[in-house]
């Protein structure tokens, strides 16, 4: 039902933006409201953006109107959208997503995108440590069929909701494991080996601001400056990857030359790092050699 009194679709964006203006403008890295306004408006309402173009003085309906009060709402207190929805995007398709984990980012997309760039061999057997939403696992068993992909995680909730986009995603060739990094995995060996650990100082100012708020300490945190599990990963996965097997790791933005020590000293060779899309040092690899 429509009344004279109901926003157009472009009055309740300008109408959110400006109310998420001052929550964006705080958070760690400034958002753009209106771009965050849309994303509401097109989610909630399961419109896509050309009928936002074609008809952006068209009536918002009451029931449309009670959909979209609520989400912005909780919005406005800082909740992430992606929490809000129950799902978010990565790569080229959807994960459910849940507070247990981290909210999937584009940034780690950079991370299959590496993998997928190795010499691996056409049946390569991949491991993912800490999958969280299974998100890397996933979007590498997608792009490669003939890949086995194993996916672990210390938390009894993600792996069920790893499992979860498994299932939606309905990949044979990805398993999820609970693990605490390798103990699970006793006598294995992969090609490679990928991991987003954690790996912010508990100290940093960041973990106050934005999304990492509502997300798990334990998925975002690590001692020793934040390279503990970095560490640690780098010095037991020799005993996990075959002879010219591969480790890459995602990282802060200024850990790449510490990384890259502790890879070279836990015996990898070609060790190198590579930038994201905002020309910061993101993710560190290197080859253990035959």
């Amino acid at each position: 039902m429509k009344t004279a009194n109901n926003p157009t679709l472009t009055q309740w964006l300008q109408h959110a933006a400006a109310l998420l203006t001052p929550l964006l403008e705080t958070g760690p890295v400034p958002a753009d409201a209106k771009q965050e306004a849309r994303r509401i408006l097109l989610e909630v309402l399961d419109i896509n953006a050309t009928t936002l173009m074609l008809y952006p003085d068209r009536e918002l309906t009451e029931p449309q109107l009670v959909l979209l009060e609520p989400v912005l709402t909780r919005r406005l207190t800082g909740e992430p959208l992606a929490h809000i929805l129950g799902y978010w995007y990565f790569w080229d398709f959807k994960l459910a997503v849940a507070p247990c984990t981290l909210i999937p980012r584009p940034d780690t997309e950079l991370l299959v995108e590496q993998a997928l760039a190795l010499p691996l061999p056409a049946n390569a057997k991949v491991l993912d440590l800490g999958t969280g939403t299974g998100a890397i696992a996933l979007a590498l068993a997608k792009e490669k069929p003939n890949w086995t992909v194993t996916a672990v995680d210390l938390e009894p909730e993600a792996v069920v909701l790893a499992k979860q986009n498994v299932k939606l995603l309905a990949l044979a060739n990805c398993q999820i494991k609970q693990s605490s990094w390798f103990k699970a995995l006793t006598g294995q060996r992969f090609d490679l080996i990928v991991s987003n650990p954690p790996y912010i100082d508990a100290q940093d100012p960041h973990l106050a601001l934005g999304d990492v708020r509502f997300e798990p300490d334990s998925a975002l945190i690590a001692p020793e400056q934040g390279l503990a599990d970095i560490r640690h990963i780098c010095t037991q996965a020799p005993q996990f990857l075959t002879p010219s097997g591969w480790l890459w790791l995602e990282h802060g933005y200024q850990q790449s030359d510490a990384v890259q020590q502790i890879l070279t000293n836990a015996g990898f060779t070609s060790v190198q790092s590579v930038k994201d899309y905002g020309d910061q040092w993101r993710i560190t690899g290197g080859l253990l050699p035959a």
